[in-house]
């Protein structure tokens, strides 16, 4: 597919929905015309078109917050996209992550488990030590207690692998999981530094795929 392919408005423009590659959660949606495309796809940073301003508007350009594109798609009728970003900073002119923080109606029955959460919710607990609580246990004892836990799982794991007991191991990964992300809460130490850890030993070179892009979508 390339950029002859889409569909723009009467006024040159086409939607963007901006999605967060990690957390998959939507952080703005704004509005592109062919050129503020372009450059999208030839910089690998997210560039719109202000319909206030009425000028090209290069996201963090001033903010500094700048979006990292990792990918570009269009819908079945070719009139709209989503926009895959690695994000440095706020997505929201408000400071926010996302600018969709107003909430109109949410089914509270149905939970969707993230690690973000279960670890929000550790911190939480680091935070409000509630009584009863396993998990206040743990950082009340301190990290010497945490860190022993943390080697036993990783041992449990290791004993179930070599079982071949795949529940067994699946269920002791998920203890592991859990007491790392403990240890993670008491020493401060966030999900995202350690995806950006993942990531920069997963590079791929931005100008190669900048020109890859750029050539096969424009």
């Amino acid at each position: 597919m390339n950029l002859d392919d889409l569909t723009f408005d009467a006024a040159g423009l086409i939607p963007a929905v901006v999605q967060d590659f990690f957390t998959r959660d939507v952080l703005t949606v704004a509005y592109m015309n062919r050129e503020s495309l372009a450059i999208t796809l030839a910089e690998g940073r997210t560039c719109f078109w202000s319909r206030s301003r009425q000028e090209l508007w290069r996201k963090g350009e001033t903010s500094g917050n700048v979006q990292y594109v990792v990918s570009v798609r269009a819908d079945c009728d070719g009139d709209a996209l989503v926009v895959e970003v690695v994000k440095d900073g706020p997505a929201c002119h408000l400071g926010t992550d996302s600018c969709f923080t107003k909430q109109l109606f949410k089914d509270e029955s149905v939970q969707r488990f993230t690690l973000d959460a279960l670890y929000a919710l550790l911190c939480e607990r680091n935070e409000r030590r509630p009584e009863g609580s396993y998990t206040t246990y743990l950082f009340a004892e301190g990290t010497e207690k945490i860190l022993k836990k943390v080697g036993e799982e990783a041992t449990e794991v290791i004993i179930a692998a070599m079982k071949g007991d795949e529940g067994e191991t699946v269920y002791e990964i998920a203890d592991l999981c859990y007491h790392v992300l403990v240890l993670m809460a008491a020493s401060g130490i966030g999900l995202d530094e350690v995806r950006a850890e993942l990531a920069d030993r997963h590079v791929v070179d931005r100008k190669e795929k900048q020109v890859a892009m750029s050539s096969a979508l424009v």
